[in-house]
């Protein structure tokens, strides 16, 4: 049988049973103090603490993007970029039910109309409490439908999101560039500077360039949220700080000039860059052929982009500043001015041009005039252009050594420090170089290229429009710039401006490069560029130049030019320089689009008038090599 607890309070078994009891009791009396303890601390002593971290729990902060700023061309009358409004749309992906993520994309992919590839490409991590924008650019009508569906999308916001709009898409889009999502690479560079995840940032020309001054500072909202994220009526805690728009930028672009050049140049492969030698401004820079940067505020802009990527004439590239060509006869301006200062022959002297020149192994034949020029002196030489006086003193009298320095007194193989990302520096060889590269000696052969603009001689049509100021300015080259002013957005006033920077100072006397000009001038009163350059409008002194590839009828065509020849105000003087790619059909276009250009600046025209001031709607297309 079962034994039965003696009820006798003396017996041990009973005061073990009290025993238990007290300890109990004393442990729910320790457990009740301390919850107490711990609600008063936490409601009283703490209270104020944990409130405010129950209301940063319901409290979403959200970013207010801010305006770039507007680009302006030299006038400020007229914006060369704006701004327009538009929506971006977000995802917060630890909003979403677990479990719905995938469904959640699905949906707004196919309201947005992207793949939802995309989407999941831009949500690093599904516990994220932080807004990813997985969209922007996106319409109204987008919006409104996602309002429609807001209950069933958890987790899904927009807000709006100024997109950039480039209502002039020709030439400028060079110049002004485009702006894009910052990447992860970009954002390893710039986060010390402010930036963040889903900033829109600069990605070529101004907009990269100056993109800090363009890109404004960002505005926050903060608010209280219910558990479905909407906001809370009378929430006292809301807090707003407006964004501020980014500074305008004034260009020194003349907008009458650019356009000018644009269609000076027209469907053809090349450059053109028209400056004011006196200061370095650049008035028109055109790179042919060009892009529309709209499509890169576009959801679905990838397929365009590829198409501008595999285009085998290469549209992203701005050809004044990013490609370099043999300057061909344009190079005998830095020969002259070589030969002048070094005495190396005398400029009265004659040499004869038979049309050929045998030298090595090989039959040298001067292609401007294949009977030959007869007997020539140095201004003679430069204004027909003839190689057969550069080969010989070139090669026998000045030599590739001081050749070599006088190129590089010109700027060439340097790059110009113009205020726009990507540029080159061109190339000049040395007998150094060829032997390292090639492992071949230096020969008299490479010096007589060298000596017309041909061989290894690289140089960008920026570099040649440093070349001509530099003549111009008896020695001095000041830094081409695009930027003229920097202005407040609400006021309109100047916060600063750029100053004329001088990037050369040379040492040869100024006689020499007054004997030069008049050089350059004969080229067009009497030499190679006579009939294409005979305007009543404007003096002009320049050089032709045509740049061999080795394609039969396929040649570069070169101009450098400057105009007015002679003037008592050096701030009205312009240079222009024009490369025609050798891909083009061959016209000998340079010099004549140069025409257009000074006629249309100096006698106030557009295009169309210029090119029936100069009788140029009656010219075909000119055949054959001429220089």
């Amino acid at each position: 049988m079962p034994q039965i607890p003696s009820s006798n309070p003396d017996s041990p078994e009973e005061r073990q049973y009290e025993i238990r009891i007290r300890i109990l009791r004393i442990i729910f009396i320790l457990v009740f103090i301390g919850y107490t303890a711990r609600l008063f601390g936490m409601q009283i002593l703490s209270g104020e603490v944990y409130m405010a971290r129950a209301q940063d729990i319901a409290r979403r902060t959200a970013v207010i993007p801010a305006q770039r700023g507007e680009i302006y061309d030299r006038n400020f009358n007229r914006p060369l970029v704006l701004n327009a409004d538009s929506f971006a749309v977000s995802i917060t992906p630890a909003e979403v039910p677990q479990g719905e993520i995938a469904g959640a994309i699905s949906r707004v992919a196919l309201m947005l109309n992207i793949p939802r590839e995309q989407i999941e490409r831009r949500i690093p991590s599904l516990n994220s409490y932080q807004p990813v924008e997985v969209a922007s650019n996106v319409s109204f009508a987008t919006i409104a439908s996602l309002a429609e569906n807001v209950d069933s999308l958890p987790g899904v916001s927009w807000q709006s999101k100024p997109i950039r709009n480039y209502p002039e898409t020709g030439s400028l889009s060079h110049i002004i560039g485009y702006v894009g999502d910052i990447t992860q690479d970009e954002l390893t560079m710039l986060y010390n500077r402010g930036y963040q995840q889903g900033d829109v940032i600069g990605k070529s020309g101004i907009e990269r360039q100056y993109d800090e001054l363009l890109r404004g500072k960002k505005g926050f909202e903060t608010r209280t949220v219910d558990v479905r994220g909407r906001r809370i009526a009378g929430d006292i805690n809301y807090v707003r700080e407006p964004p501020e728009m980014g500074k305008n930028l004034v260009l020194t672009l003349d907008s009458a000039v650019q356009t000018l050049a644009e269609r000076a140049l027209g469907n053809r492969m090349g450059a053109v860059v028209v400056s004011r030698p006196s200061n370095g401004e650049i008035l028109a820079m055109v790179s042919y052929p060009w892009y529309d940067p709209n499509i890169f505020s576009r959801n679905d802009m990838g397929n365009e982009y590829q198409i501008l990527i595999n285009d085998p004439n290469k549209p992203l590239l701005n050809r004044a500043i990013q490609s370099s060509y043999p300057p061909a006869s344009t190079f005998k301006i830095v020969m002259t001015t070589g030969i002048l200062a070094e005495n190396a022959f005398p400029p009265e002297q004659f040499v004869d041009c038979l049309g050929e020149l045998s030298y090595g192994d090989r039959l040298w034949r001067c292609h401007i005039r294949k009977p030959g020029h007869g007997r020539l002196n140095l201004q003679q030489a430069m204004a027909q252009s003839c190689d057969i006086y550069y080969w010989n003193v070139g090669r026998d009298y000045l030599g590739v050594e001081r050749i070599v320095s006088y190129a590089r007194e010109f700027g060439f193989g340097e790059l110009s420090g113009i205020d726009l990302p990507g540029e080159i520096s061109g190339f000049i060889p040395t007998p150094q170089w060829k032997d390292r590269r090639f492992h071949e000696r230096w020969l008299g052969g490479d010096t007589m290229n060298m000596s017309i603009g041909q061989g290894y001689t690289l140089v960008t049509p920026i570099q040649m429009a440093n070349m001509v100021s530099m003549v111009v300015n008896n020695g001095v080259i000041y830094q081409p710039h695009l930027l003229k002013e920097v202005r407040d957005p609400l006021t309109g006033t100047v916060e600063a401006g750029t100053p004329r920077r001088v990037i050369h100072e040379s040492e040869i006397r100024p006689e020499i490069f007054a004997q030069v000009r008049g050089d350059m001038r004969s080229v067009i009163s009497e030499g190679t560029a006579r009939f294409p350059l005979n305007i009543k409008s404007v003096e002009i002194a320049g050089k032709t130049g045509t740049g061999e590839v080795g394609l039969q009828n396929k040649w570069h065509s070169w101009f450098a030019a400057y105009a007015p020849y002679e003037t008592d105000n050096p701030e009205e003087q312009v240079v222009v320089s024009i490369i025609v790619e050798a891909v083009n059909n061959w016209e000998w276009w340079a010099p004549y689009a140069s025409a257009i250009i000074f006629q249309g600046i100096f006698a106030d025209q557009t295009y169309e008038e210029a090119v029936r001031a100069l009788g140029l709607q009656y010219i075909m297309p000119i055949q054959g090599r001429r220089e």
